[in-house]
């Protein structure tokens, strides 16, 4: 049970009513960024406070939350901002991704593929796209009224001229529902193409900047390229995960100081952890199968 002393998700509710009227506006408007009054939070803005504000506002007594940072549900952050909104909901609290209901991410989007009922969060830092091309926010703003994104193609294609090949990383920019182009947070390449006709709602907040844009299901979400020049994830192909042997998944790698040698293991440490006791079940019951079959 939350701590009566906070208010029910800490915001006050005239707070969480007009947060709330931004996500609807928001969802209407498939990529398009809308403003709201960002609330003082017991974190700097820069920390996620959009997400949290989001997450705050839409959460319920009997949702149950899941918070990762960049992939990891133990990390400092990620702790952090479970105990802040337990405290303040008393709501259940799971690293399952499956039995989430409203998750908050930093940097990734879950392995495992969410379903109508779930609603990803995600923390966003710049939800600008056209910043790198143009500093002044409101001829970005003006530009995005009249769809001139001709800016944005060419950042890309002089990436092309300089480097032969497309070099964005993370925050890869993508036209959302044909119309506008949106910065889809600072996920790899590798996860963008989940946006694409999801079946979960996504939605974006950025506290410092006090912006909020979202991505409603079955909605198209295309990663801006050209038609020689593909858009490309992120090359995973030959390694595995040195915890659970998963493949084809995105991965973090770590060097090990005493062997000198680097390893690879999952991004998303809720999908190993289910993967490396699957594998020790299935290893359980083989042995168990090849005891039985001694036996007679």
């Amino acid at each position: 049970m939350y701590e009566n002393h906070y208010n029910f998700a800490f915001l006050d509710e005239g707070s969480k009513r007009e947060i709330r009227r931004a996500i609807i506006k928001a969802i209407s408007i498939p990529g398009y960024q809308v403003p709201f009054g960002s609330r003082e939070l017991p974190i700097g803005r820069g920390w996620g406070t959009g997400g949290i504000q989001i997450t705050l506002s839409i959460i319920g007594p009997r949702d149950i939350l899941k918070v990762i940072d960049q992939g990891n549900d133990d990390s400092v952050n990620a702790i952090s901002i479970k105990k802040f909104v337990s405290v303040c909901t008393g709501v259940a609290l799971t690293d399952d991704v499956q039995i989430a209901t409203v998750i908050q991410s930093r940097h990734r989007i879950p392995e495992e593929r969410l379903g109508k009922d779930q609603v990803l969060v995600l923390q966003v830092p710049n939800p600008e796209p056209l910043r790198g091309v143009e500093r002044s926010l409101t001829k970005a703003r003006q530009m995005h009224a009249d769809t001139e994104y001709s800016a944005a193609w060419l950042m890309l294609y002089e990436q092309i001229v300089r480097y032969g090949k497309i070099t964005m990383g993370a925050s890869y920019p993508v036209m959302v529902d044909g119309r506008y182009v949106m910065a889809p947070s600072p996920i790899p390449r590798y996860d963008t193409p989940k946006l694409d006709n999801a079946d979960c709602l996504y939605l974006f907040g950025a506290g410092r900047e006090k912006m909020i844009y979202a991505v409603p299901p079955y909605t198209s979400v295309v990663p801006l390229d050209f038609e020689d020049y593909r858009f490309e994830v992120e090359e995973v192909e030959g390694r595995v995960c040195r915890i659970c042997g998963a493949t084809g998944v995105y991965f973090d790698e770590v060097f090990d100081a005493e062997s000198g040698k680097r390893h690879f293991q999952c991004s998303d440490s809720g999908f190993c952890r289910k993967n490396a006791e699957r594998n020790e079940i299935d290893a359980g019951s083989n042995e168990s199968g090849r005891a039985n079959g001694q036996l007679r």
